[in-house]
């Protein structure tokens, strides 16, 4: 008989191993998703790039992340992680992930452009170098966005009464590693000319990202061992105590109905869809925001940019320890959400060309970047039985990706319709950030309320179990 404290996830190394495992597959989908975000302002000026992308180009394929996400591809996933499992479910998306990539870095390549596949697409499509590139984004999306519930719902499993908090804060970290990661490298790589910029430089970040990616295949397959480990523990110690798994206990269909009839549920995935919207879209759009506003050299504002990635690598973990052992994690998420709005304040309205507002604004938003998904994440175990957790997961990602799909196009099209006054055109777009951080906020208050109303659900209890 395998004794309980004997399992996997009862050994320190095994289970932090595993987060370890889990983050690096994040690290590469995070830096493969940001590639382009500190050289986004060279799609001011498509006249002098071989890929031709505009502005509003560009806000277009940022959007088609979340194409399929949206049009049900992370529901029906998600249901299908909860069926199949996080082993086999997972194994696709990540390979989806990788497939998409390989879509896009052959898209915005000088031998695609040269291909007979080119002139082909050429009759229907005026760039067809965005509707290849669009098509990968978009498988590529899907699988990310899945194999992010799938790591998600893993920690959640391996962490349960213990760091989960922590563990959550940790991979975020780790993930966003992957963004300052493009956010300082990019721009060091790709020789940005102010006359010509060709097909061989703006593939540079792609060939990379790939790399990496098959760099988190193998990590991946690392998880899986361990993974398949675990349960094959669990399962010998339920024969052993001649256990067995109910029949209720397995996923159906209908729960997805429970899922949604569950207001807190509803409430965390308002919060996020919100709350998201206002950085990851702006993160899209940085440079082309801060540049003018502070009038600062692209590789400054690179850096810039970089501080929310490098912020929220250091707070994270240490709010969700905070959350583990102190609770009051509705508390925390009102508090990140006003500083969002605090910082696109500072973003929009600072006095302009001076670089200093810059630095802080990006500070405060990478600080309430770290402080909600540090206290939101872990809170949705509580309120959704393990057995339907894929696809609760899935469900909060769809209505994210509702805003990560129309938020860029949104702000792409104020760019490029103001593209003769860049101050207004940032200002204009700061408008639209305020207006969903304050939409966030409004979430956020909601849902602490309803919190204090309903103490059985312990959303604000510490999520560590201590030692009696």
């Amino acid at each position: 008989m395998i004794k309980k404290d004997l399992l996997l996830k009862n050994s320190k190394w095994a289970r932090w191993m595993v987060l370890l495992c889990l983050s690096l597959v994040m690290f590469a989908s995070y830096f493969f998703d940001d590639q382009f975000t500190t050289i986004s302002h060279i799609f001011k000026n498509p006249e002098i790039l071989d890929l031709s992308w505009t502005s509003g180009d560009y806000g277009m394929y940022g959007g088609a992340y979340s194409l399929l996400c949206v049009w049900g591809g992370l529901i029906i996933c998600g249901m299908l992680l909860d069926k199949w499992g996080v082993r086999v479910t997972g194994t696709l998306f990540v390979l989806l992930m990788v497939g998409g990539a390989v879509l896009v870095m052959y898209g915005i390549s000088e031998s695609f452009n040269n291909s007979g596949l080119y002139s082909l697409m050429a009759r229907t499509f005026e760039k067809p170098s965005l509707a290849f590139a669009y098509a990968g984004c978009a498988l590529f999306g899907l699988g990310s966005e899945i194999a992010g519930v799938a790591v998600t719902r893993s920690i959640a499993k391996w962490f349960r009464g213990k760091e989960m908090a922590l563990a959550m804060g940790l991979q975020l970290a780790l993930a966003r590693l992957g963004t300052a990661t493009a956010l300082i490298i990019v721009p060091r790589i790709v020789s940005l000319n102010e006359t010509y910029i060709p097909f061989s430089e703006t593939s540079k970040p792609a060939l990379i990202g790939f790399i990496l990616l098959l760099c988190g295949l193998v990590v991946w397959a690392v998880f899986l061992i361990f993974d398949r480990n675990l349960d094959n523990q669990t399962a010998a110690e339920a024969l052993k105590n001649n256990e067995t798994v109910k029949k209720e206990d397995k996923f159906r269909f209908s729960d997805i109905f429970r899922v949604l009839g569950n207001k807190h549920y509803i409430l965390i995935s308002l919060l996020c869809v919100f709350f998201y919207a206002c950085i990851i879209s702006f993160r899209r759009f940085a440079t082309s925001i801060i540049i003018p506003r502070f009038e600062i050299e692209s590789d400054i504002a690179s850096l810039m940019v970089s501080l929310i990635p490098f912020t929220t690598m250091i707070f994270t973990p240490i709010f969700g320890s905070l959350v583990d052992m102190r609770g009051k994690a509705t508390r925390w998420m009102i508090v990140g959400s006003f500083l969002v709005l605090i910082s696109h304040l500072i973003v929009g309205f600072a006095p302009g060309g001076v670089p200093f507002y810059g630095y802080l604004g990006i500070a405060i938003l990478g600080v309430g970047y770290s402080l909600v998904p540090a206290a939101m994440w872990p809170s949705v175990p509580k309120v959704i039985p393990d057995k339907n957790l894929g696809t609760a997961y899935s469900l909060i990602y769809w209505i994210q990706n509702m805003g990560m799909l129309l938020v860029p196009i949104f702000v792409g099209q104020i760019i490029e319709r103001n593209i003769d006054d860049e101050i207004r055109a940032a200002i204009h777009s700061e408008y639209l950030f305020i207006g969903l951080s304050l939409v966030a906020i409004a979430v956020s208050f909601i849902l602490a309320r309803s919190s204090d109303r309903h103490p059985e659900l312990q959303l604000d209890v510490p999520n560590k179990k201590r030692k009696k």
